[in-house]
């Protein structure tokens, strides 16, 4: 900026300025403004006068609308002139209402020898481009024009892909450079997005398994570094996407590893945190450092420490694309966690400085929200902020071909975009899954708006986390010492009950957290906070660790047998440890690595999962598509508390079985069970699980071991 701004002009509707004038300053006084711009001059109408601070503050009516994207002055009484910056206009309704663009155009396309350039930029003055040839150092600048809606545009002979490029943008006095936020490929470390034909990164996919319904799913969390750094892992490619995806891989036992472990586990969906482009990770040396992905820089690049050559800009895509092609092939979706809801630091993001002050959402006072906690909040209200979500899970689930996204901390979003990507996504792929943490965040979107649990029913065919579900069977997540059901608490007997029956209302007079099974997300533990084996390590200090293995198996197996989605955590099914650290998003690979070794040490536990998974799959009553069907065919028998008995009438299964019995015992203590008459066959007790019954009996009584589970089944 050249010039010293004596006082301050901001444009907060498109007929309204406020104007700061400093006490020192002619003792912040003047009796009239006016606006310049170009040629012509209007007079302002003072409507208000305050003092806040150590200035004067006016606010001021226009006799027409402002025109932006061109520089104006607003001079007072005293012949003194500053600039009229952007203030709060852009957040207003005739803001999106004049400059709302509807493309599909926007980023770097190349066609017929040329090379178009679009950008968004309404309160820009001036754009650039910022060019650097792959063979040079040096770069060029070339101008962009501006065209209706806010749009900077350029079109430039010859196909320029491999070149760096970045925007220069002059806004309120100042330059701004700044990455395409639709760059999709990036340098190293998301210096300057780099321009890729992605024609030549097209690959053809296997067709994968029937999927009808997301209560179908057995989705398994993972992260890319997580999955494959341990020596024992047998993969080659660690830490990278083709190391995800290497196939027959085992440990030094001989046993699966990596992806064909979780084939063999029976898994339908890996969800794999974060693989956009993020901070956190050097990824030129990215052994050095470790990070989670929650970081957003670059929505959709590809991040580059996965690749095997972060320097190419085709490495990152080819590989991500190569990792997502392998899972299909061996008949595994892949889910997305996407983080829509905020950017690594705000005020050196592409929206900020492209858009300054559009894209983030502000309190009443103008200053920046944070409900994400992480120092701002982006409002996916907005028509354009929407619109890049929109586009980018578009973009994602066309190029790269996911399956599912998990949406970060959504309860940010708002319930119309999130309602809009569902039209989007199943639109492209029918079998989409989607699912997020609608956990309800300090964050000025109106209460009703919120993509939170509470609106759920607004949200047909969105999962969401279930916390009640969560807490319940393992005990609260922000108390460690909490015990929940399936630890032997039984306060929590009732609840229990309910959330094993997929949280809809089981008792048709009462209102359930959600509104059909889809849409609760079930799960005892995530990457975030402690995992279930610390926390029975910290509930249970003196407890032997074979009875602690029964608490983990009993509330991991309740995951897979309650109405709804099951969520498993990697290793959760062999223990997973991370050595109390519970928010170990930076910790080393020490405390994150998923540890092969225990995958061995605790086959036993493995098997006993993996044949829980195939019950599930086997028998529809635990996977029930409608809660008018769960209260039709479930009967909770009257049992003594804290023991629970869930029998499924009228399965009517193509295997042959008609009833299941579903029995839970989270006490130190065998219990006595009287069962309906009828000959009933065991798939599941305390130590074995699967589709090969160990016995079959004619008596109504049975014995029920301490913390454990019975299936049985009649024909």
């Amino acid at each position: 900026m050249d010039f010293k701004r004596e006082f301050f002009a901001y444009l907060d509707e498109m007929q309204r300025v406020t104007i700061l004038l400093p006490l020192t300053y002619h003792s912040g006084i003047s009796s009239a403004f006016s606006l310049l711009c170009g040629s012509y001059r209007l007079e302002l109408e003072v409507k208000e006068v305050s003092q806040i601070d150590q200035y004067r503050k006016y606010i001021c009516s226009v006799p027409e609308e402002v025109s932006l994207g061109v520089t104006s002055w607003i001079i007072d009484e005293h012949g003194g002139r500053t600039d009229l910056q952007t203030g709060a206009v852009i957040r207003t309704a005739r803001f999106e209402e004049k400059f709302y663009y509807d493309g599909i155009d926007l980023g770097v396309s190349i066609k017929q020898g040329k090379t178009q350039f679009k950008l968004w930029a309404p309160t820009a003055v001036q754009v650039k481009i910022k060019l650097l040839s792959p063979d040079s150092p040096y770069f060029e600048i070339v101008k962009l024009q501006r065209e209706d809606r806010g749009i900077w545009s350029a079109v430039i002979p010859g196909d320029l892909e491999g070149f760096r490029y970045s925007y220069l943008l002059f806004i309120d006095q100042e330059w701004n450079e700044a990455i395409d936020p639709y760059a999709v490929s990036a340098t190293p470390n998301g210096e300057f997005g780099v321009i890729v034909n992605l024609e030549k990164t097209r690959i053809s996919h296997s067709p994968l398994p029937a999927f009808n319904n997301p209560v179908d799913a057995v989705i398994y969390e993972t992260h890319i570094r997580d999955f494959t750094i341990h020596p024992s892992s047998g993969i080659v490619e660690k830490g990278k996407y083709l190391g995800a995806a290497e196939a027959g891989t085992s440990d030094i036992q001989g046993r699966p590893t990596g992806m064909s472990y979780l084939k063999d586990l029976g898994v339908t969906h890996v969800e794999f945190l974060p693989f956009n482009d993020f901070a956190g990770v050097d990824e030129l040396d990215p052994d050095l450092q470790y990070n989670w992905g929650y970081n957003p820089l670059h929505f959709n690049v590809p991040e580059g420490s996965y690749s095997s050559n972060p320097v190419d800009p085709y490495s990152r895509i080819n590989e991500l694309k190569e990792m997502i092609r392998r899972f299909h092939e061996n008949g595994l979706r892949v889910i997305m966690d996407a983080v829509y809801n905020h950017v690594y630091i705000r005020e050196s993001s592409p929206f900020e400085k492209i858009v300054p002050g559009y894209y983030f959402r502000h309190d009443e006072h103008g200053m920046p929200s944070n409900g994400t906690g992480v120092g701002n909040d982006i409002a996916s209200e907005r028509l354009m902020a929407r619109k890049f979500i929109l586009d980018s899970v578009r973009f994602w689930l066309e190029e790269y071909r996911i399956d599912g996204i998990r949406f970060d901390l959504m309860g940010i979003l708002d319930v119309t975009t999130m309602n809009e990507i569902k039209k989007i996504a199943e639109s492209i792929n029918p079998d989409v899954i989607l699912f997020g943490e609608g956990w309800d965040l300090n964050t000025p979107l109106e209460a009703g708006q919120k993509a939170i649990i509470r609106n759920q029913s607004k949200m047909k065919g969105i999962g969401q986390f279930n916390d009640l579900f969560r807490d319940t069977i393992k005990g609260s997540t922000f108390n460690l010492y909490d015990k929940g059901y399936a630890l032997g608490n039984e306060h929590y007997f009732d609840t229990a009950k309910e959330v094993l029956t997929g949280s809809i209302g089981f008792k048709k007079k009462e209102k359930g957290l959600f509104s059909e099974p889809s849409q609760s997300v079930n799960y005892v533990e995530a990457h975030d906070n402690n995992t279930l084996w610390d926390k029975l390590l910290a509930c249970f200090p003196d407890t032997d660790t074979n009875e602690l293995k029964f608490y983990h198996r009993l509330a991991t197996s309740l995951v897979f047998l309650s109405q709804g989605i099951p969520f498993l955590h990697s290793g959760q099914e062999f223990f997973r440890t991370k050595k109390g650290v519970g928010n170990s998003y930076r910790s080393p690979d020490t405390i994150n690595q998923l540890d092969w070794d225990r995958r061995g040490d605790f086959n036993e536990n493995v098997e006993y999962i993996k044949g829980i998974i195939s019950l599930r799959k086997f028998f529809g009553c635990f996977r029930m598509r409608t809660a008018y069907e769960i209260r039709r065919k479930i009967t909770q028998l009257e049992l003594p508390s804290p023991i629970i008995g869930l029998h499924y009438n009228l399965v009517n299964d193509d295997n042959g079985w008609s009833e299941v019995l579903l029995l839970v015992n989270p006490t130190r203590s065998a219990a006595k069970i009287k069962l309906p008459a009828g000959e009933w066959t065991i798939f599941a007790d305390r130590v074995r699980a699967g589709l090969n019954p160990f016995s079959t009996f004619a008596n109504t009584d049975t014995e029920l071991e301490a913390v454990s589970i019975k299936i049985l089944a009649k024909k």
